[in-house]
């Protein structure tokens, strides 16, 4: 197993994991209503992010981001696979031949480590990972009435502020 980077996954990372499972899907259906149904692990995430920024860059980001997730988490679909990615692009209106260029261009490969540099040194080491107002991280697979907290709780210092 290796991680988005390509080392190495730990065994005792991938068994806290796995042993989170059972209450990350009951945590899905319930808040969500969705059932999961989850991808390999352990696979290269960063082929699905150099796409991401190719989509943002032509303003089909949200929607590809949302096809990935869904293949990944539902369709349990393989997004280190890059006719999986091609198929995902092609979905949400790119150009097939020009996704499959933009994801062996250097400039959004850097763009992705650049990101990734950031996140390191927030200090962040678990995905998702939210950040409101500069100020709260929120890291892990959240319930949805934590994150509404941590708006709440934004809002009311705002408001408090004026």
């Amino acid at each position: 197993m290796r991680s988005a980077n390509g080392p190495p996954v730990p065994p005792e990372y991938r068994a806290r994991i796995e042993a989170s499972r059972p209450q990350l899907y009951a945590m899905a259906r319930e808040q969500y209503g969705l059932e999961l149904n989850v991808g390999p692990f352990g696979i290269d995430s960063r082929p699905a992010l150099i796409g991401a920024k190719f989509a943002e860059a032509q303003n089909v980001g949200e929607a590809y981001h949302d096809a990935v997730f869904r293949a990944y988490w539902q369709e349990g679909k393989s997004i280190e696979k890059l006719d999986i990615l091609t198929a995902i692009g092609r979905q949400v209106g790119l150009d097939s031949e020009a996704f499959a260029a933009a994801l062996q261009d250097d400039r959004y490969a850097t763009a992705v480590a650049d990101d990734i540099s950031t996140a390191r040194q927030y200090g962040l080491t678990a995905v998702p990972a939210l950040v409101f107002q500069n100020k709260y991280l929120v890291s892990g697979a959240q319930p949805y009435p934590t994150l509404v907290e941590v708006v709440e709780q934004i809002q009311d210092e705002l408001t408090g502020a004026s």
